[in-house]
């Protein structure tokens, strides 16, 4: 579904009020990435990691119009105390509404060239994209193992930084479409399958929080991913019925609680750098581990 917003009005998504984010902003919630090959076969536009340390704010958000660049600020809604106010005040207005009081809710902000494209991927809480200024759209698939595998699903699941999913050109057959202006904002089932294309300079909020669906079959994921990895077994939450999904999402939390969950996180690997001397300023490097 979708619905209208105004948190524009709020004067902390221009130009000159995300230059006084970024500058600011802790290094190690910030991500400025590009995209990788788009005709990959299984992983098309899969982001790379770029180092932006020493480059002014005002650089990255002229990055970010001219070249192939996509900024996320990590928790930008929670760290900062007006964007909080905003954050309180977007899901006070929900919970109004809905009658949900509690949602505990994480915040960041996209800031998005307009040829970025996010690849396809899965979101592991309940989610809204709140746009706030450009065009962008939005494809959404199907919520079967045909469009995200189980396997899939677990190795996202136990994987830290990487929600990506393998993608088939067919699946477009099979999108539903949404077009997104600016102060419009949108939401859709748990863990569906989607990606996005920009049409202009966009910058967003993305919202996510737990519910006791997310976190139930989060759980058992982490079970089937152990199973799967450790003992050689083919489980299907797909296929499990609501009992064994429970007793799973009881032994999930267990095992991740004696840190017995298998981690698939690979190594976040830094291969440009942002460089305003250049154009579409990317420069490619010899890659190296971020730790920054």
């Amino acid at each position: 579904m979708t619905f209208r917003h105004k948190i524009s009005e709020t004067g902390l998504f221009t130009d000159e009020a995300l230059i006084e984010l970024l500058e600011k902003h802790p290094q190690n919630k910030l991500d400025v990435c590009t995209m990788g090959a788009s005709e990959h076969p299984d992983f098309p536009n899969k982001f790379r990691t770029g180092d932006f340390r020493d480059v002014p704010a005002k650089v990255l958000i002229e990055a970010a119009k001219a070249g192939k660049v996509w900024i996320n600020v990590r928790q930008a809604m929670n760290i900062h105390p007006e964007y909080k106010t905003v954050l309180d005040k977007m899901y006070g207005d929900l919970a109004e509404i809905s009658g949900t009081s509690v949602y505990n809710a994480k915040g960041g902000i996209l800031i998005s060239s307009p040829v970025a494209r996010v690849p396809y991927h899965f979101d592991k809480t309940e989610t809204i994209l709140w746009h706030v200024r450009g065009k962008k759209i939005l494809y959404l698939y199907p919520m079967t193992t045909e469009f995200i595998p189980d396997e899939a699903h677990e190795n996202s699941i136990t994987n830290y930084i990487d929600d990506d999913l393998p993608y088939q050109e067919y699946f477009e057959n099979h999108a539903t479409v949404i077009e997104l202006e600016a102060d419009q904002a949108a939401t859709w089932p748990l863990n569906s399958p989607h990606r996005v294309d920009n049409q202009t300079f966009c910058v967003s909020v993305t919202t996510e929080y737990s519910t006791r669906e997310s976190a139930m079959k989060n759980a058992a994921m982490v079970t089937n991913a152990a199973l799967r990895h450790r003992f050689g077994m083919n489980p299907s939450y797909s296929q499990d019925g609501p009992v064994k999904r429970q007793v799973k999402s009881l032994f999930g939390r267990v095992i991740s609680k004696a840190g017995l969950v298998p981690d698939t996180t690979h190594t976040d690997m830094v291969t440009f750098k942002i460089d305003s001397n250049v154009p579409g300023y990317l420069v490619d490097m010899e890659p190296f581990e971020r730790t920054f």
